[in-house]
C-alpha cells in the first residue's frame, strides 16, 4: 500500500511547525518537492536546468507516471508526453504484451509517427509487424526515446505490468498515471488510483456505467487534493457567442439542442461471436476482461472495436459526445433530463424461411437518434437536447433551402422560436441561418495559437499544485450522466423516465439493471 498517505487519501504536506528536520531523516521526494514549492514565494531558488542545462529538470524535481492501456491510441497520445521536461513516464501497463492483432485507421501511419519521434527509420513493431500496440512497444519507445534525448538525465529504465493493480501495489514512488483502456475499466482504475493517492488523467468516458461513474466523481470531491482530468474536456469549443445571441433574443426562446456525428467509424456487430479464433500470443484475456462476465476470447471485442458493446464501451456519444456538449452542459446550466427517447435501427434476419428481428441488447445500433428533455431553470425555458449517430441527421433547415446548403455530416444547432443558429461540431464557427442573418452581427475574430498550456499540461501544474484543472471529474456528472442514460435507452428500446434524485428509471424498473454493473469476483471497486 501506499506509505506516503494521509487518512483522507491526500498526499502527505509538509507541517510547518516552526521545527526543523532532524539530521539523517529521509525526506520523501514528493513532499521535498511540495517544500520548495511552497516557500518558492519567500526564497530564490536556483532553477535545475541553470545546473544541467536549458530544459533539464533533475529527476528528483519530475512528476512521475504510470501509463496505463498502451494500444494504438495509448502509443499515439503517448508520443508527446516524451517531450515533457517535467514528466518521467516509469512504467507501462496492459493486458497485452506483443504487437500482435491490432487494428488501426491506417496500416502505417502509428508506426511511421514513432519512427519519426525516435529518429529511427528502422523501428520495427515485432508481434507480427503490422499494427504497433502492446506494453512492450510502450516500454521499448519510452526507453529508446528518453536514452537518445534525455541520456545526460541518466533516468531509470521503464517499468512494465500486466495488470494495474500489481503495478499500484510496487510503484511507490508513483505521482500520476494516465488511461487509454477500454470503456468498461476506466471507472474502476480511476477508483484504485484515487484510493491510492495518485492524480489521473482519463479519457472518455469516466464509466460505461451510471452508478460507477457517478462513485467515481463522489470519491474525488472527497478526496480534492488528488487531481483528476477526463480528457475531451480539452477539445471542447467555446459557447461565448452562442449563448451570447441567445441572450440577446436573436434567435427568441431556445427549444431544442441538435448535436450530430458520423460516428461508429469503425464495425459494429449485431449479433453475437460463435467462432473461437486463437488469442494473440502473451494476451491475458482474464485481465482484459477486468469486471465483466467471462465468455470466449473473440477479437471482435477488442483494440478499436470495442466501444460498439454495451459490456465495454459507451456508443457513440459516449465516444464523441463528450467532445462537442460538455461545454453546452456547463453554458445552458443544463441539468437531469427528465425524459429519454431513444430512435434506433434494427436488424433483421432469416431462420426456417421465417424473417425475425434480431433481439440486442448487448451491441449499440448502426444508427440511433437519442432526445433528451431537460426541464426549465430560472429563467430559462425547458430545452430538450437531441443527439444523432450513425449518418443521421436532422431535418435539414427551412433556412438553408435559400443558402442552398444541406448539413455537413457532424454539426450542432441551436433552434429557437425565431430563427436557428447552425455550428460545427465542436461549436466552432457558429452563424445564424439564412447568411443574410450575419450581416452586421458580431462575431469572433480569428486568433493564431498562442502558448497557452496544453490540457494535460494544465493536469500536470495540478499534481504538483494539489489543485484541480479544468475538465476535473467533479464537473464531469452531468455529462457522464448523459451519455450513460443514452446507453440504457438505447439497450432498453423504450422511452424512459428518470427521477435524477434516485438516479433510478420510473416507468421500466427492469431497465435499472443497465444502470450498475454486475462484477465478477475480485473486481469489485469496493474492495479494488
Amino acid at each position: 500500500m501506499e506509505k506516503s498517505m494521509n487518512q483522507d487519501g491526500s498526499k502527505n504536506q509538509p507541517k510547518n511547525n516552526g521545527q526543523t528536520t532532524p539530521p539523517f531523516k529521509p525526506v520523501n521526494r514528493r513532499i521535498f518537492i511540495g517544500a520548495i514549492a511552497s516557500s518558492a514565494a519567500a526564497l530564490t531558488i536556483v532553477p535545475r536546468h541553470v545546473l544541467g542545462g536549458n530544459g533539464f529538470v533533475a529527476p528528483s524535481d519530475k512528476t512521475t507516471l504510470a501509463y496505463i492501456g498502451v494500444g494504438t491510441q495509448g502509443l499515439r497520445e503517448l508520443l508527446p508526453l516524451l517531450d515533457i521536461p517535467e514528466l518521467q513516464i516509469i512504467a507501462v501497463c496492459d493486458p497485452q504484451k506483443t504487437a500482435t492483432g491490432y487494428l488501426d485507421w491506417g496500416k502505417d501511419g502509428l508506426r511511421n509517427e514513432i519512427r519519426n519521434k525516435l529518429k529511427n527509420p528502422g523501428w520495427s513493431s515485432g508481434g507480427d509487424n503490422t499494427i504497433p500496440g502492446g506494453r512492450d512497444n510502450g516500454k521499448a519507445i519510452i526507453d529508446e526515446y528518453y536514452l537518445k534525448f534525455k541520456s545526460e538525465q541518466k533516468l531509470k529504465g521503464c517499468k512494465s505490468y500486466a495488470d494495474f493493480r500489481e503495478l499500484f501495489e510496487k510503484e511507490k514512488d508513483l505521482d500520476a498515471i494516465k488511461v487509454m483502456t477500454p470503456d468498461h475499466l476506466h471507472g474502476l482504475i480511476a477508483t484504485a488510483a484515487i484510493k491510492k493517492g495518485k492524480h489521473i488523467s482519463i479519457h472518455k468516458p469516466l464509466s460505461n456505467r451510471l452508478h460507477e461513474g457517478k462513485k467515481v466523481i463522489d470519491l474525488a470531491r472527497n478526496n480534492p487534493k488528488i487531481t483528476t482530468h477526463l480528457i475531451p474536456w480539452d477539445y471542447n469549443g467555446s459557447m461565448e457567442l452562442v449563448l451570447k445571441w441567445i441572450n440577446e433574443g436573436k434567435i427568441g426562446t431556445l427549444k431544442e439542442v441538435h448535436n450530430w456525428s458520423n460516428r461508429p467509424v469503425w464495425p459494429q456487430y449485431p449479433t453475437l461471436p460463435i467462432d473461437t479464433p486463437a488469442m494473440p500470443k502473451d494476451f491475458n484475456w482474464d485481465l482484459w476482461l477486468g469486471p465483466e462476465a467471462d465468455r470466449p476470447y473473440h477479437p471482435n471485442y477488442t483494440n478499436m472495436v470495442f466501444r460498439g458493446w454495451y459490456d465495454f464501451g459507451g456508443g457513440s456519444m459516449a465516444d464523441m459526445g463528450h467532445y462537442s456538449l460538455w461545454t453546452v452542459f456547463k453554458a445552458l446550466e443544463l441539468e437531469s433530463p427528465t425524459i429519454i427517447e431513444p430512435n434506433l435501427s434494427h436488424v433483421c434476419g432469416l431462420r426456417d424461411s421465417t424473417a425475425f428481428q434480431v433481439k440486442n441488447d448487448f451491441s449499440f445500433p448502426m444508427a440511433s437518434s437519442v432526445r433528451f428533455k431537460y426541464p426549465a431553470k430560472g429563467s430559462r425555458p425547458a430545452v430538450d437536447l437531441i443527439w444523432y449517430d450513425g449518418g443521421m441527421r436532422p431535418a435539414v433547415p427551412a433556412e438553408l433551402f435559400e443558402d442552398n446548403k444541406e448539413l455537413d455530416p457532424e454539426g450542432m444547432m441551436f433552434v429557437g422560436d425565431k430563427g436557428k443558429i447552425l455550428a460545427g461540431f465542436h461549436v466552432d464557427n457558429p452563424r445564424l441561418i439564412p447568411e443574410k442573418r450575419m450581416k452586421g452581427i458580431e462575431t469572433v475574430k480569428a486568433t493564431t495559437k498562442t502558448d497557452k498550456p496544453s490540457g494535460f499540461q494544465l493536469f500536470l501544474n495540478g499534481c504538483r499544485s494539489g489543485k484541480q484543472c479544468p475538465g476535473s471529474f467533479t464537473e464531469a456528472f452531468l455529462i457522464t450522466e448523459a451519455v450513460n442514460l443514452y446507453a440504457v435507452a438505447l439497450r432498453a428500446g423504450h422511452l424512459l423516465k428518470y427521477d435524477a434524485s434516485q438516479m433510478k428509471i420510473t416507468n421500466l424498473p427492469d431497465a435499472n439493471s443497465y444502470l450498475s454493473r454486475n462484477y465478477r469476483a475480485g473486481w469489485n471497486p469496493e474492495s479494488i
